[in-house]
């Protein structure tokens, strides 16, 4: 499983900022032909379906004939989603470490080289996140009240909520 892992973490790079490096495109939607995908990462499309079906942060999904797949969220190259602005809970969290938290401070999240700021539904979902640079941090997202100031919210096939940013007066540690 520990090849899987890599695999999947090279499948995720392809699909979400690189997809030259498999020697596929995306179209305009993220989406990716599995055919292509499988040659150009040397898997079986079995293998692949391992990969997704395992996944635990549900990062990919196949499209409802199974010829395309596309990671749900993350993606530095522009990409539309097809996703519709929802209504999202009063509060949502972001995992970090201390390391970001002056920044943060000043400029809120930004969603830096990525689409979207990526929240969380849960403080333990988000301190997983965190927990991936160091110690983590969980920070508290006040997403209703940025929703009724006029915020956008989406969220991804894998329950993942995004937005553009989430300015410093919504945020508290």
């Amino acid at each position: 499983m520990e090849q899987h892992k890599k695999t999947s973490k090279f499948i995720a790079l392809v699909l979400r900022h690189e997809p030259q490096a498999a020697g596929i495109t995306l179209d305009r939607h993220g989406w990716a032909d599995v055919d292509a995908l499988c040659r150009g990462v040397g898997i079986s499309r079995q293998v692949l379906e391992e990969i997704v079906a395992t996944d635990e942060k549900q990062r990919y999904r196949f499209s409802p004939d199974g010829t395309m797949i596309r990671a749900n969220q993350g993606h530095s190259v522009a990409v539309d989603l097809e996703l519709s602005p929802l209504t999202p809970p009063e509060l949502l969290y972001h995992g970090t470490v201390g390391k970001f938290l002056p920044s943060i401070r000043q400029q809120g999240l930004q969603r830096q080289s990525r689409q979207y700021v990526h929240l969380s539904p849960d403080p333990e979902t988000a301190a997983k996140v965190g927990r991936r640079r160091g110690k983590p941090v969980v920070l508290l997202v006040h997403a209703g009240q940025m929703h009724r100031d006029g915020h956008c919210f989406y969220r991804a096939e894998n329950g993942v909520w995004l937005t553009e940013e989430v300015p410093p007066a919504y945020l508290r540690e």
